[in-house]
Parts: C-alpha cells; structure tokens; sequence
C-alpha cells in the first residue's frame, strides 16, 4: 500500500530535477548567448576603425544577411561603404535604417554626409531639415555649413562653419573648408586667414597650404608664406604660384616662379618642367 506513495514521490523528485536542469541549461544558454553579443560587439567596432573597408564591407554584408532585422548590422555596413569609397551604396542601406523605428538623429546625419559624397544635395538637404535644432554636434553643422555653400547661402554657411569649428578640438578641416568657401566668393583676404588658422591647428594639411597660396597668389603676392614645409611641398607650392601668376597676366613672375620649382624640387619635377616648356613653346610662337 505503500508503494504508489514512494512511486509518486520518486516521480515528483525527477520531475523537479529535470526542472532544475532545464533551468540550469537556460542560464547557461543566455550567458553564453551573452557572451557571443559582447564578443561581436567588440569584433564589429573592430571592423569599423582598423579593419581594411573592403573587408569591414564583407563582414558586416554577410552578417546583415544572417540576421536582416539587425539595424545596428545595417548601420556598420552603411559606414563600411562610405570608408571604402562606395557612398551611393551606403545611400541606400542608410535608407533603409532610416525605415526603422529605431533611427536617431545621428542617423539621419551620417545619411545626410553619404548623400553629400554622391552629390546628392537636394536629398541630403532635406534630410537635415529632420533634425531637431537641439541635436548639436559637430558633424551636423559640418555638413549644414557644405549645404549652404553649395545653396550660396553664405551667411549661413559662416554661421555654421563657426558653429562647427567650436564644437571639435580639431578644427583644421573645418576652417580650410570655410577658407575655400571664401576663396570661391572671392574673398581672398578671408580666406588666407582662414587657412593660417588651419594650419595652427594641423601644420602638416598640405591642402591648407596649398589654398593658402592660392589666395595670397590671388592677391598678388607672389612670395611663399612663412609655414611649415618640407623641400618637396615647397616647390609644388612655387608651381601653383606659378600658374596663379600666369593665369593672371604675370608671366615673367610666373616663369621665374617655375623655374624656382623645378630647382627646388628634390627630384625631377616634370609637371613644372611640362609647364615651363609649354611656356616656352608659346611665347616662342
């Protein structure tokens, strides 16, 4: 008579062990689940900084298409695509962030720059005009000061390249994008201070040094500023010298101007010499 009674209890033991068991199993499902998250989290921020692009491309493609309902898989492809050159693509998987519920206001930004890399000014416009006006971050007043240059608009377009330039501890690119803005509107006097300015905070930009030339050469100052260079980046400074003198009627300046190049240069210079030939050729016929 006593035996349904211990069948009963022996049954209700294994069944509350089992139940401990499967218990213990889910634990440790989820802390492994856990640590394979953490583990490609580290792997995706990886790929985004020190990985070759193409191969960031690779990855985060084959891993937004193991798991598509993933936005932050599509947010590394996306960028993965504008580090390798490839912006329209990144256009179109940004899009399609940009369906999710999940969209912030950074990336409604980085869409805007992708669209900016394929030309697409009209739609990145828009794009920024989504972003509330308490989303203030370096990026979004870079590329809202491009808009408005592209729009002309250069009073907003100042706006924002000063806004910009005080919201990053590395301005340089900033201020010699608001330098060539200026030197397009033909302010050369704004603009060569505004490169000074760049090279303040990054002496080595040769872009910077370059535009600065372009406008002192505008100026008719025809003599390399006092700046940090190397023999070889002075003597492609006194060639676009050169051409700017040329391009403005001083061709004796300019000749001399191509000749110092082609002394200067460490090596052989052959764009200055081709100049210099072509020069040569014309003012002889």
């Amino acid at each position: 008579m006593r035996h349904p009674v211990f069948f009963a209890l022996c049954f209700g033991a294994m069944v509350a062990l089992s139940a401990c068991q499967q218990a213990s199993q889910s634990e440790v499902n989820r802390a492994v689940k856990s640590v394979n998250v953490i583990d490609e989290s580290n792997l995706n921020d990886i790929m985004l900084t020190v990985g070759d692009p193409n191969e960031s491309v690779a990855y985060f493609r084959k891993t937004a298409a193991e798991s598509p309902d993933r936005v932050d898989l599509k947010r590394g492809l996306a960028k993965s695509l504008v580090r390798a050159k490839k912006p329209q693509e990144a256009a179109s998987v940004w899009a399609e962030v940009m369906r999710d519920p999940s969209a912030t206001a950074n990336d409604h930004v980085a869409y805007a720059d992708a669209l900016i890399r394929s030309n697409n000014w009209k739609q990145a416009e828009a794009e920024l005009n989504k972003i509330p006006p308490t989303h203030e971050t370096f990026e979004r007043y870079k590329l809202e000061a491009m808009v408005a240059d592209s729009n002309k608009n250069w009073k907003k377009a100042d706006s924002f390249y000063e806004i910009a330039a005080g919201l990053t501890t590395t301005p340089a690119g900033v201020y010699n994008n608001w330098g060539y803005s200026k030197l397009t509107r033909s302010d050369f006097k704004g603009a060569e201070k505004l490169f000074f300015d760049a090279l303040t905070y990054d002496p080595s930009l040769f872009t910077a040094k370059n535009n600065l030339v372009l406008a002192r050469g505008a100026q008719r100052q025809y003599e390399i500023p006092v700046i940090k260079m190397t023999q070889t980046e002075r003597a492609q400074l006194l060639h676009t010298l050169a051409l700017t003198a040329i391009k403005q009627g001083d061709v004796r300046i300019g000749k001399g101007l191509l000749q110092e190049a082609i002394d200067t240069h460490p090596q052989h210079f052959d764009a200055a010499v081709r100049s210099l030939e072509a020069l040569d050729a014309n003012v002889t016929n």
